[in-house]
């Protein structure tokens, strides 16, 4: 697990944690990480373990290693603490705030949210499987996880540096169990499926069993396709800084 930040921590800094998808590392953020310094914001762009390297053994990892690394991010921090999860980050942090809700002001869902305990990103992996590698475009496409607004170059780089996610992860169910964590404020950007579509969906149930319809939810559309780090990174710090000011 890596992180990147600039900035010295004070009682005013406000540090933004930035929690990368499936495949993804801290590199993911990149384009997202300099427009959130120039606001003064302190970013820290986390590499969850076993998506550091391809040759990382990821055999044994869980969930619980995945949300326990974010909260090793955040413990040192003075100040307070914003969490942004994009895609499969996104049940992480809500896991993160179910383990210390009065840590954290509030959570930022890229094109994501939160999920309901017992809940799965892959329930229908098969046991036992080590890790699920990037598909191809086509899959993803198929898929939902729509790839417009990245160009060719950003396509073969994504490609390129994408790691395979942690099978015990993907397939891993998510534990809450705190009633304190729904009272963290939370703000959605929706990207590839429109904010009035994904208010229809904003309860436990399928297809999305989110627990969004819980939360005081500031909801802000930013049209692009699923990975707007990558095709709308300026933009996608400006409403990443709003939400961290709110």
């Amino acid at each position: 697990m890596t992180t990147s930040a600039q900035g010295s921590s004070t009682e005013q800094q406000v540090h933004v944690v930035l929690v990368p998808g499936f495949w993804l590392g801290a590199w993911a953020w990149d384009d997202v990480v300099p427009h959130l310094e120039a606001a003064g914001l302190a970013p820290h762009a986390v590499t969850l373990p076993g998506l550091d390297d391809v040759a990382t053994d990821r055999s044994r990892l869980t969930r619980e290693d995945h949300v326990q690394a974010v909260r090793d991010v955040i413990a040192p921090l003075v100040g307070d603490v914003v969490l942004v999860g994009h895609s499969g980050g996104g049940p992480v942090i809500h896991e993160v705030v179910d383990r210390d809700p009065a840590r954290i002001r509030r959570t930022v869902h890229v094109d994501t949210g939160p999920l309901v305990d017992g809940a799965s990103l892959s329930p229908d992996l098969p046991a036992g499987t080590v890790e699920v590698p990037l598909p191809s475009w086509d899959e993803l496409a198929a898929a939902g996880s729509s790839l417009d607004g990245i160009d060719e170059a950003g396509l073969a780089r994504f490609r390129a540096r994408a790691v395979p996610h942690p099978g015990g992860v993907a397939g891993g169910r998510v534990h809450v169990s705190d009633p304190a964590r729904l009272d963290v404020p939370a703000t959605v950007i929706c990207t590839s499926l429109p904010s009035e579509v994904l208010k229809q969906m904003a309860h436990p149930g399928p297809p999305l069993h989110t627990e969004l319809g819980e939360l005081d939810v500031t909801y802000v559309d930013l049209p692009t396709g699923h990975w707007p780090m990558f095709s709308r990174p300026a933009d996608l710090a400006d409403e990443i800084v709003r939400a961290a000011r709110a």
